[in-house]
């Protein structure tokens, strides 16, 4: 395994702006999964169903009473700036993530919002799979990318009636993950625009947004600062500088990306809204839309009752909850088989989903040959099916999940 720690230490290290290693334990792996061209064909069609499915509830959402969106569990602050439409596309950069069975394909969630494993999977995973001699099932897609990006921009600024608008990518400068992440963004923008830190910006309530010099910001770009821990957001004197900031949005002073539709879709109560739906035969969806949700999605409720009933093992996640953060499995009689150890979602409302098994796959690493669970994910850009991988750990994919490059067999 010496070895395989200073060829995998040696081929990070030339990839600038990277983080091989995460919370102190290896992350990025040196090996490579395969899949052939028929399981890529495979995977971009549900993700592409299951995004017009999502998308189109969206529609639906946006537009019903507010009584009922609290009772889906957002936010009472968002729900105004939910329902803005700012852009055509509810969210620009999605990523779902699927669970793959004998012949099809789930999806668990979407993260609409903010969601990470972008450069990952639209540039790193290209150059592991060159270095051991495959070719990358993602090959044009940093490119789809880049002029996602640009078309946002340009769309959030012809919505603010901004011709050259100061297009600001922002993050926390001490995570290394989200600062690359959204400096990847930046750099595949390719236009005039600066990275300024989340805590170097300053906010005059009902004004507007500006930089460390005092320039006024129309666009800002905030690819992993979610909204939920955005209106939570206080300064020292303990003012809500969160809620001055959508107050901003909502009264078109700033425009914001990914836009506001991405928190609608955030919630993981819109699978249970999408499962209702479709269990009740609404003509809401199309019979062909029907056949995907039955296809793609798992049963999802706001309560266990209906998988206590029937016996089936369920999943208890929070509504707004990452990385694993608070997920709990229960067995078919009720009892709790396994939890993920971090709790801060607790004070968030729940859904329980159908569990299903992740596939498993046996990968190297530094700890030697290990045998994990993988759950593929797969991007949604400006709603189109696009760069595709996969992250392999435990029953509940966390943060300590590894990053397993696939290659085209």
């Amino acid at each position: 395994m010496n070895n395989y720690k200073a060829n995998r230490e040696g081929f990070y290290s030339g990839i600038k702006n990277f983080w091989p290693d995460l919370y102190g334990e290896e992350y990025a792996l040196y090996d490579i999964s395969t899949i052939d061209q028929g399981e890529v064909e495979a995977i971009r069609l549900c993700t592409n169903r299951i995004g017009r499915i999502f998308f189109k509830v969206t529609e639906l959402l946006r537009n019903v009473q507010l009584d009922t969106l609290s009772e889906l569990g957002y936010p009472v602050e968002t729900l105004d700036f939910i329902r803005l439409k700012t852009l055509n596309d509810e969210s620009v950069i999605a990523r779902l993530d699927l669970i793959k069975t004998e012949n099809t394909y789930k999806c668990i969630e979407i993260n609409s919002d903010t969601p990470t494993f972008v450069k990952e999977l639209f540039s790193v995973n290209g150059s592991v799979a060159t270095q051991f001699g495959f070719r990358n099932p993602n090959e044009g897609m940093e490119d789809q990318l880049a002029r996602a990006v640009r078309i946002a921009v340009a769309a959030s600024a012809k919505w603010l009636d901004e011709i050259e608008p100061y297009v600001v990518f922002t993050a926390h400068e001490d995570n290394i993950e989200d600062r690359n992440t959204v400096i990847y963004l930046q750099e595949l923008y390719g236009l005039p625009s600066r990275f300024i830190a989340l805590d170097k910006l300053r906010i005059i309530p009902g004004t507007g947004l500006y930089d460390e010099t005092g320039r006024k910001i129309d666009i800002l770009y905030r690819q992993t600062f979610p909204i939920e821990s955005l209106i939570m957001d206080e300064d020292e004197s303990g003012n809500k500088i969160g809620m001055w900031l959508l107050e901003l949005v909502k009264t078109k002073k700033l425009a914001m990306i990914n836009p506001p539709s991405a928190f609608l879709l955030q919630n993981k109560a819109v699978q249970a809204v999408i499962w209702g739906l479709h269990e009740d035969n609404d003509p809401f969806f199309t019979a062909e839309e029907h056949d995907w949700v039955n296809e793609y999605f798992l049963p999802t409720y706001l309560e266990a009752e209906p998988f206590l009933t029937k016996q089936l093992p369920f999943v208890k996640k929070p509504i707004f909850g990452r990385e694993g953060d608070t997920v709990e499995i229960y067995s078919s009689t009720g009892e709790l088989i396994m939890e993920e150890k971090h709790k801060n979602y607790h004070d968030v409302s729940s859904i329980f989903q159908q569990y299903i098994e992740l596939p498993t796959v046996t990968y190297n690493s530094e700890k030697g040959k290990q045998k994990g669970h993988v759950l593929t994910g797969s991007f949604l850009v400006n709603g189109k099916s696009s760069a595709l991988g996969y992250r392999v750990g435990g029953q509940i994919t966390n943060n300590l999940s590894c990053f397993l490059p696939v290659g085209l067999s």
